[in-house]
């Protein structure tokens, strides 16, 4: 117990002494309450031109939750930065040989960066919420209302969680070009092409972005065979699958 409480905290020291980290989670803040803010004024004053259908449809929590969309883009690096920057810069031998249980090792950062990312994320799904809601006047919406206060925690659950899938792709894949060359396109083209076409739509709402997202909605619009929950359990079976991956690569190579 002594040994995980000495890699607890020097994991704690590496994550807060890399600029790099610290700055991708304040953007991750910034952006998505901004965007979202921005998007939920936009809404308010164009909401009588809508079309009758996106009216009826429409969901104020998620609308403030418009910029989660770019804000997962700074989770994800994020999430990749605070496992392959070891490996870029070689301190991932000095690491290993300072603490040669491997399973430890990777889970102590796990914990840690999880930790971290679940407070700013969680912070960021409140702020966007009311900052968003203040924008859409008579449309918004109240954190009282039925389904409203479990998407808002979903919403900081759901960046958390993105993080934490980016940092098991970032322990398989151990550099952060290759995992940010995989996990941009993964997310931002290949799950929306998916999502878009008839054909491929049931395969894209498995991916854990969309599965995901379920969890922040309050109002349902679409078909997917699955509600808040069972989306949010889809995300967290990506992220365990993904988090098992990076243990095996790590325990069978190398450094």
């Amino acid at each position: 117990m002594a040994v995980v409480g000495q890699v607890l905290q020097s994991e704690w020291t590496k994550i807060k002494s890399v600029r790099s980290t610290v700055w991708t989670l304040g953007l991750a803040l910034v952006v998505t309450v901004a965007l979202g803010a921005l998007i939920s004024a936009f809404s308010s004053s164009n909401f009588e031109r809508m079309p009758v259908q996106e009216r009826v449809n429409f969901d104020p929590t998620f609308t403030s939750f418009a910029g989660m969309g770019l804000g997962q883009l700074a989770m994800i690096v994020f999430g990749v930065l605070v496992v392959s920057n070891e490996y870029s810069t070689g301190m991932i031998r000095t690491s290993l040989a300072a603490v040669p249980q491997r399973g430890t090792f990777l889970f102590c950062k796990i914990v840690v960066a999880t930790l971290i990312a679940f407070v700013i994320a969680m912070l960021t799904s409140f702020v966007s919420f009311f900052v968003g809601q203040s924008m859409l006047g008579s449309h918004r919406t109240s954190i009282g209302a039925a389904g409203v206060l479990r998407a808002v925690i979903g919403g900081g659950l759901y960046m958390t969680l993105i993080a934490v899938f980016s940092m098991g792709i970032a322990a398989m894949l151990r550099s952060p070009m290759l995992s940010l060359g995989i996990l941009m396109p993964f997310f931002f083209i290949i799950s929306s092409i998916l999502g878009a076409v008839e054909a491929t739509k049931k395969v894209g709402q498995y991916l854990p972005d969309q599965a995901g997202h379920k969890v922040m909605q309050v109002v349902s619009f679409d078909d997917a065979p699955y509600g808040p929950w069972g989306g949010f359990t889809i995300m967290v079976l990506w992220v365990v699958a993904a988090l098992a991956g990076g243990y095996v690569v790590l325990k069978r190579r190398d450094a």
